[in-house]
This record gives structure tokens, sequence and C-alpha cells, in this order.
């Protein structure tokens, strides 16, 4: 899936531009750079400094044998044709920059065999751009455009597909550049770019942040911010995008699911193609569920913020006062998780939810007991708790498999199992992400054991700091799995990730969080996977606020979540939102989005049918 990429260059970030290309580079001008929110490229002589390097081709290989990767080297064109190949092609160079004079030579050099360079040239101005793309370059480097210029570059050349970059190529994954240039370097990037690896808008807008997301008006893509984009009607049609894309989606329409490849490739898509993904997933929503939107009255209770692992995601937990933690450590007893169910039933919940940290004094014995107060307070509560960490650390404590422990929280009143502590069910990032959590077979083990005793459960991903297009495909094939294997999921939510407050992003190792149209692609791309499997997608209010959940009913999404009361784990992440809404304001939400809104219950029975 080939794109014609753009890099701008600037002084600075807010006039638009993500690098700063000089041939001298000191540590101050640097950090300059660095504070600026602009990544410091090297031109000539390599500055081993900076973040990429352009250069000339025996500088290419030098820079290669000392160990950097390609991915940071474009090559200019200057020398003879075989001295330019061999630095090329021995430094794994992903640029080749040329002038328009040797443009011809080349597009003839990267289109070699076992030649994967991308040809680079810099515009000064539209009409070079435009001639220069269709003349076979691939990337464009300009300086200090503004949004006007790049729409009409982006219009100019259709039907290409413009995508901006940053000093790095177009989907370059954190693997492989986490541990490979400076911290600094590598959080500053982190901070430029989407989970694709192209520039992220410049929006001020994350999820958890108190601001309407960049919606547009009759569109689901926010890809670009100029109103020619903004104000255009959403693209439906399948003619509208690549031929591989809409053979995905015709298919899914027809009733064949996508590969894991399909879904990478669709979790890749891009301005157009998000539209178009979205509007499919809209079409299998209504078939599924028909204009009812749902969602439930209940109440979350955090009992303790203690907790002995350390998810670098996790800006709720909390260790003892010693780690200087911003908030109390507290832990509450079970007459007042008691006390809280009750003052929820009392106000019409049928739901309690059941979410903490790994206390280290928590015992299987625990969980057991929570349960049994409850229910022996409010027999007709539904307690929806313990995560499958909580399910496996609960068991291990007491000696006993995750089935037998299962069994006896069923006797004690467990009603389902939220599908959280899933995160990225993708090991690979698990290890980074949280590494002393469970991994994904332990947490396909508890679930399929639940669910083979008659225990319901969510599902869940957390999207948008470490993560990517392969191993969110990799996530929603173990839930395929596991729903084809026992169908006990009720329903799939998406989470975006609320950075503000979360360890791995102040510590400069994560992206802040999702973008719009990520978002969008999270939703609608579950709507596809699991089609016939799990017939309920929710979006959820909490992360992205009433406004921009409502705005996913035309993504795919048929459930609004619950009305949550107290729920506290997001907005100690950072989120603005995401405390309590009521049954008024989300029915209000969800009608003026055009749908019929039905309370039901945890497992999807209907209660209050629609008027």
């Amino acid at each position: 899936m080939d794109r014609v990429t753009l890099l701008r260059l600037g002084h600075d970030r807010s006039d638009g531009g993500t690098a700063r290309e000089s041939a001298t580079w000191d540590e101050a001008s640097i950090g300059d750079a660095l504070s600026a929110r602009i990544l410091p490229v090297s031109m000539g002589d390599p500055d081993r400094g900076c973040a990429a390097f352009v250069t000339s081709w025996d500088q290419a290989i030098a820079l290669h044998d000392d160990g950097v990767d390609g991915i940071r080297i474009t090559v200019l064109h200057d020398g003879a044709r075989a001295d330019v190949l061999d630095g090329v092609v021995r430094s794994g160079a992903a640029f080749l920059r040329t002038t328009p004079e040797r443009l011809a030579e080349a597009v003839d050099i990267a289109g070699l065999p076992a030649c994967d360079v991308r040809v680079s040239v810099v515009a000064g101005d539209l009409d070079d751009a435009v001639a220069a793309v269709r003349a076979g370059a691939r990337d464009v480097v300009v300086h200090e455009w503004d949004d006007h210029q790049l729409a009409a570059l982006r219009d100019a050349i259709l039907p290409e597909v413009l995508v901006e970059r940053t000093a790095l190529p177009l989907g370059t994954p954190i693997e492989a550049v986490r541990d490979r240039i400076a911290m600094p370097l590598f959080t500053c990037w982190l901070q430029q770019v989407d989970t694709r690896g192209a520039a992220r808008p410049r929006h001020p807008w994350a999820p958890g942040k108190d601001m309407h997301p960049p919606v547009p008006a009759r569109r689901m893509s926010s890809e670009w911010p100029d109103a020619g984009w903004m104000d255009a009607d959403q693209a439906v049609d399948l003619d509208r995008v690549p031929p591989d894309l809409a053979g995905i989606l015709e298919r899914s329409l027809a009733g064949t699911p996508p590969t894991v490849a399909e879904m990478v490739r669709m979790f890749e898509a891009r301005g157009v193609e998000v539209d178009v993904i979205a509007h499919v997933a809209d079409q299998l929503r209504e078939r599924a569920n028909g204009d009812q939107v749902t969602y439930v009255v209940n109440r979350n209770i955090n009992y303790t913020n203690q907790c002995y692992f350390r998810c670098g995601f996790c800006g709720f937990s909390r260790g003892p006062k010693s780690y200087n933690a911003r908030e109390t450590p507290y832990r509450m007893d079970l007459d007042e998780v008691v006390t809280r169910s009750q003052e929820a039933w009392d106000r019409g919940a049928t739901e309690v939810c059941l979410v903490g940290g790994i206390h280290p004094d928590f015992t299987g014995d625990f969980y057991a007991s929570v349960l049994e107060s409850i229910k022996g307070a409010l027999p007709d509560m539904h307690v929806h708790a313990f995560t499958p960490l909580e399910v496996w650390q609960g068991a291990h404590t007491l000696g006993v498999p995750v089935r037998e422990y299962l069994e006896r929280l069923k006797a004690s009143g467990l009603g389902s199992l939220p599908g959280t502590a899933a995160e990225i069910l993708d090991d690979d990032v698990r290890e980074h992400l949280c590494p002393d959590k469970i991994r994904t077979a332990e947490w396909a083990e508890v679930m399929i054991a639940a669910h083979e005793s008659g225990i319901r459960a969510t599902s869940t991903i957390m999207c948008g700091h470490i993560d990517g297009p392969v191993s969110w495909a990799n996530h929603y094939e173990v839930l395929r799995q596991i729903q084809r294997r026992t169908g006990g999921f009720t329903e799939f939510i998406p989470l975006p990730f609320v950075h503000m407050a979360s360890p791995i992003f102040l510590q400069g190792r994560s992206r802040p969080g999702p973008t719009w149209d990520e978002v969008v692609l999270v939703h609608a791309v579950a709507r596809l996977a699991f089609d016939g499997l799990i017939p309920n997608i929710q979006a959820s209010w909490v992360k992205l606020g009433l406004d921009g959940g409502a705005n996913l009913l035309h993504a795919g999404c048929n459930d609004m979540g619950g009305t949550l009361m107290n729920e506290s784990i997001s907005r100690s992440s950072g989120a603005s939102h995401g405390e309590e809404v009521t049954a008024d304001e989300l029915e209000a939400a969800i009608r003026a989005h055009g749908r019929v809104p039905a309370r039901r219950n945890t497992l999807y029975e209907i209660i209050e049918a629609p008027v």
C-alpha cells in the first residue's frame, strides 16, 4: 500500500513543522529544537546527536556500519549512479533525495529489484511538488507550508493519497526506535506521530480532554484541518477506496470476516478510507441491531487504589505513601462497598461494577467475601466484578485452579467478568506496557474457563499508547478465537488511552493517546471483525465524552455503556469527564444522533423498551 509522503520542515511545531535540517548542530541547538517539539536532522557530515541524517552515499554506509538503522538515513543523489546506488542499498536508506534534473534516474534506481528506497524531492512551491509526484517522486519535502498549501497538494495529486510524515518514514514502529535513539529524541517523535507512524493532526484534542473531538459535520475522518476537508460529505462508495480495501469491505458485507492481515490493512486506513470503513460498519450495525442503542444504569466501585503491579498506563493505582503518590492510598471496608451498592440500587442501578488495584493483602477469600456481602444485602443486584488478573491472582493465593476458583466466585454471587486487564493482547507490547501482568494466554485461560462455567464477560482493548495496527489485529484475533470457542463475550469496548497523568507518558515513553481517526477505526473494524460473533460494540463516553461517544454510533456502535456513578480510574489518568452521567443525558445523546435509546441489564436483556 503505497502513499505519497510529505515532510514539513520548520522552526517550531506551532508553525506546522516536525523537523529542522541543518549542517551545524550542537547540544544547545538540539535542545532548542526539541523544546520547540521539532526533531533535529543532520545535513552533510552526520551529527550523531540528531534523529535522522541527510548525507552522502559514503557517509550513509559509514552510519550503517556504526549501527544506525536505515530508517534514519536519507542518501543525497550526489555523485555517480553506481556510488549512489551502493550507498542506498548498503545503508538500507529510507529515502533517496534527488533534484528535478536527476529525478528520472532516481526513480529508475528505486525501481530496481531489492531496492527499497523512496525517491524524495525538495519542493519550493505547489507546482514543483505536483510535478515531482507526477514524475515518480514518492516523498516531498517542503519548508514552512501551511494547511492550505498542504490541502492544495492533497487535492492536486488525486487519486494519489498524501500522508504527512515526520523525520522518520511512515509506518515506523516503536520497536525500531525505542533504545535506538536518545530518550529526548524518542519522546519528541512519539509526541509527533500517530499509531501508524504518520504525523499527528495539530489540534489539541485527546481522549479524556474536556473538549469536543474534532469530528467534521458530515463525515467521520478528521485527517486534515482545512475547510475543504472538514466541510465535505462523508465518502460512502467502495469505488472511492483502492481495490484491495474495497474487496475486504465487499467480503465483509457478504458475511466473510476480515483476516488478521486484512484487519491490519484497515487499521492503516487514512482519510477517505476511514469514512468508507465507518460507513460499512454502520451498515453491519444496522443489520445486527437496527436503530436501537442500549445503555445500563450502573455504578463503578473502585474499592482500593493500592496495587503492587506497576502498569505503565495506570494513573489510578497507588503504592505506599513513601512513593510520593499524588493521592492518599485507600482501601474501602466491606460495609462501605455494600453501602455504595445499596445507594446505587436505590437510584435504579441494576449493576455494580467492582474494579480496583491488586492490594498486596488481598487473597481469593477477599474477593469471595465482597460478593457475598453485596449479594447478602442485595440479592437481585448483578455484580460485574474482577478482571482476569484478579481472578488469576485470587486463585494463585489460594493455591487452587482457576476454574475451581471461578466456580466459587459464581457460587458467591459473581454475575459476570469485566474484560479489562486485557490492554493489548499481544505479548510483545505487554512486555513494555505491563510487564508484571498476566500474559495473553493467561488472560485467555481465565476467560475461557469463566465462559465454560456459565459466567459471561465483556471484552476490551486499550489503544493509542505504544501499540499499532499489527497488535490491534492480533488482539482482535485472540478475542475471535475465544468467542468462536465459547460464545461468552457480551460486548466489545475499545478504551482509548488517556495519557495526561499516565506514568508511561509522563516518562516520555508513549504517544498521547489515539487520534480521532484511530478511535473511529478501532470501533468500525471491530464491527467488521466481530460480525456474527460479538453483537454489541460499545462507545466509551468515559474516555471520549458524551458527544464523542455518540458520534461513534455512525461507525458501528450500538451501545453507550453505563451511567457509572463515581468512576474514578479514567479521571486519575487525567480525564476531565467520566464520573457519572444520568440516564436522561445518555438518552438525549442517543436521540441527537437519530437512534432509539433502550435501557438494558448487564446481559443485554431490555429492561425499558423504547417508546
